[in-house]
C-alpha cells in the first residue's frame, strides 16, 4: 500500500512540473517583452508590447488558477501534510507554488490584464517625462497605479493594511512596524556621521571621477567589471537603458542594462558591478529548480543584499582597489594611470548628500530610501496624492540630507519603479544592504579570507559561500530563513550600523 501511495504521489509531481514548464514559458516570454522594451525595442512599438505583456499576463494567470492546477495543487498539499511526500524539493514546490496560487487566485484575470497594460503603458510616459521634466504627465499614472494597488491588496488581504500588503509581496513578513524600527535604528548611525563628516569639512580630491571616457570605452570596461565579479559571459548580455536594471530568464541567461554617462565612468563601474550582483546570484540558484517554481532569488531584499554586497561590499573595500584600479588602467591609461589605490579607495567612498539614490554614497543612501518610504506611507494612508509629491520630495530631501531639490528629473521622477507599480519595492534596497553586512560577519567568522579574494581579483572564495548560504536555495526559503541559516541568528541591523560607523569613521576620522 505504502508503494502505491509514494507512486500517487510521483505521478502528481510529474503533473506539477509539466505546469511549472508551462508557467515558467509564460514568464521567460514576459521578461523578454519587458527587457526590450526597456532597452532596444522602438519607442512606438509601446502599446503593441503593452497588449502583448497582458496577453501574457492574462495566460500565466489563467493556468496557474485553472480549477485543474488548484485541484492538482491541493492534491498535493494533502499529500504532503500526510507524509507522502519524501522528495523535499517538490515539497518545496508544492508549498511556494501553493502560496502563489493563492495569490493570483485572489486578483481576477481581468484585473491582471489591465494591470499590465496600465504599467506598460505608464513607464513609456515615465521614459518621456523624466526627459522633459515633466511630472505632469506621469502624475495621473501615479494616482492611477496607486489606486490600483490599493484594490490588489485588498484582494489579497482585507484585514490588513494595504500597504503592509506590498511591503509582504517585495519582503515576506516585513511589515511598517518592522521597517520603522529599522530606520530609527539606522538614523541613529546615519545621521550623525553625515552630520560630522559636513561639518568637518574636508573631501578627497579627486578629479579623474570627472574626466570624460568615451562610451566605447566604457562597454569594453564593463565586461572587464563582469569578468572580475565572476560571470561567465557566455551567461549573460549587455544593454543600455535609462535606469540601471538586470533580469534573470533562465539557466545560462542573465541580462545586465545599464546607463553610460561619458563623464562619469565610476556611476557606470558601480551600476555594472551591481546588476551583476543581481545576475550572478540567479545564475547560481540550484539548476534542478530549472522551470519550476522555486527558479529565481526568493525576496528583493535578499536580491539587494547580493547586487550591494558586490557594489558596496567588495567594490568599494580597500583590497578591492588594486584589480579595480588594473582594470581602470587598462581601459583609461590617461585618466588612471597616476591614480594610487588609497586615493581610488577615498574618491570611490566619498559620503555627501546628493540628488540621485543610485549615485548616492554608501553611507547616505539609506536616507533616500526613507524619503520614498514616507512618501509611499502617505500616498497609502490617504493623506497625500501624486499632485503632492513633488513638494514632499522637496521637503524631505531638505529634511534627510539638507539640499535643495532643482527640479522633478532630478527629484521625484528620478525612479522607474513607480511607473512599474513597484511600491513597497523601496525599503528592500535599505535591506539588503543592512543583510549584506551581517552576510559579511558571518562569512568571515566562517574563515573565508574576504581580504585576500578581494586583493587577488579571485572572488571565488566569496561566490562559493555566497552560492552554499544564499544562492542555490532559489525561492525554496524566505529570507528570515536565508538569513539566520547563513548567519546562524536573526537579522539585526547592529551588524549593518557598526559596519557604516568603523567604516566612515576611519575615513573621515571622524
Amino acid at each position: 500500500m505504502g508503494k502505491k501511495k509514494d507512486a500517487g504521489a510521483k505521478k502528481l509531481g510529474k503533473k506539477l512540473r509539466g505546469l511549472e514548464r508551462k508557467l515558467s514559458t509564460y514568464d521567460y516570454l514576459m521578461k523578454v517583452t519587458q527587457f526590450d522594451g526597456a532597452t532596444i525595442a522602438p519607442e512606438n512599438g509601446a502599446a503593441a508590447r503593452g497588449e502583448a505583456l497582458a496577453a501574457l499576463a492574462g495566460g500565466y494567470h489563467r493556468l496557474l488558477t485553472s480549477d485543474d492546477a488548484v485541484e492538482l495543487v491541493h492534491d498535493l498539499h494533502k499529500a504532503a501534510a500526510k507524509g507522502k511526500i519524501g522528495d523535499k524539493q517538490l515539497a518545496a514546490e508544492v508549498r511556494v507554488l501553493a502560496r502563489d496560487q493563492r495569490e493570483a487566485s485572489a486578483i481576477p484575470a481581468e484585473e491582471e490584464e489591465a494591470w499590465t497594460r496600465l504599467t506598460c503603458e505608464a513607464d513609456a510616459v515615465w521614459h518621456k517625462a523624466k526627459a522633459a521634466n515633466d511630472w505632469a504627465s506621469f502624475e495621473p499614472y501615479v494616482d492611477r497605479i496607486v489606486e490600483a494597488c490599493k484594490r490588489r491588496a485588498t484582494c489579497l488581504d482585507s484585514t490588513k493594511d494595504p500597504y503592509d500588503v506590498l511591503l509582504d509581496q517585495y519582503e515576506r513578513g516585513l511589515t511598517m512596524a518592522d521597517f520603522d524600527a529599522f530606520c530609527d535604528q539606522v538614523r541613529e548611525t546615519v545621521v550623525p556621521l553625515v552630520h560630522g563628516i559636513v561639518q568637518r569639512g574636508y573631501q578627497p580630491d579627486a578629479p579623474f571621477l570627472a574626466e570624460r571616457v568615451p562610451e566605447h570605452v566604457q562597454k569594453q570596461l564593463s565586461f572587464d567589471l563582469i569578468d572580475l565579479v565572476g560571470i561567465d559571459r557566455a551567461d549573460t548580455t549587455l544593454a543600455f537603458t535609462e535606469h540601471p536594471f538586470s533580469e534573470g530568464f533562465a539557466p545560462g541567461d542573465a541580462r545586465i542594462a545599464t546607463h553610460i554617462y561619458e563623464d562619469n565612468l565610476i556611476s557606470n563601474v558601480y551600476s555594472i558591478i551591481h546588476e551583476a550582483g543581481h545576475a550572478i546570484y540567479e545564475l547560481g540558484v540550484d539548476p534542478a529548480y530549472a522551470y519550476t517554481c522555486l527558479a529565481g532569488g526568493t525576496s528583493m531584499g535578499i536580491h539587494e543584499s547580493q547586487s550591494r554586497f558586490f557594489e558596496n561590499i567588495v567594490g568599494r573595500s580597500r583590497p578591492f582597489m588594486g584589480p579595480l584600479l588594473k582594470v581602470l588602467r587598462r581601459r583609461v591609461p590617461g585618466v588612471y594611470g597616476d591614480v594610487s589605490e588609497d586615493e581610488l579607495y577615498r574618491a570611490v567612498n566619498i559620503a555627501q548628500p546628493s540628488l540621485i539614490r543610485t549615485e548616492a554614497d554608501e553611507l547616505t543612501y539609506p536616507l533616500h530610501v526613507m524619503i520614498r518610504y514616507e512618501i509611499e506611507r502617505a500616498l497609502f494612508a490617504g493623506e497625500a496624492t501624486a499632485h503632492d509629491i513633488p513638494g514632499m520630495w522637496s521637503d524631505l530631501t531638505a529634511k534627510y540630507l539638507g539640499i535643495e531639490v532643482p527640479d522633478d528629473t532630478h527629484g521625484c521622477l528620478q525612479d522607474t519603479h513607480w511607473s512599474g507599480g513597484d511600491f513597497g519595492y523601496f525599503p528592500t534596497y535599505a535591506l539588503g544592504s543592512a543583510y549584506g553586512s551581517q552576510l559579511l560577519r558571518a562569512m568571515v567568522a566562517e574563515r573565508v579570507d574576504f581580504g585576500e579574494a578581494c586583493a587577488s581579483g579571485d572572488l571565488a572564495p566569496v561566490r562559493a559561500w555566497l552560492g552554499d548560504k544564499i544562492w542555490r536555495w532559489g525561492r525554496s526559503k524566505d529570507a528570515p530563513e536565508l538569513i539566520e541559516g547563513a548567519c546562524g541568528e536573526p537579522f539585526d541591523a547592529t551588524y549593518y550600523c557598526s559596519y557604516l560607523a568603523k567604516k566612515f569613521g576611519a575615513l573621515y576620522a571622524l
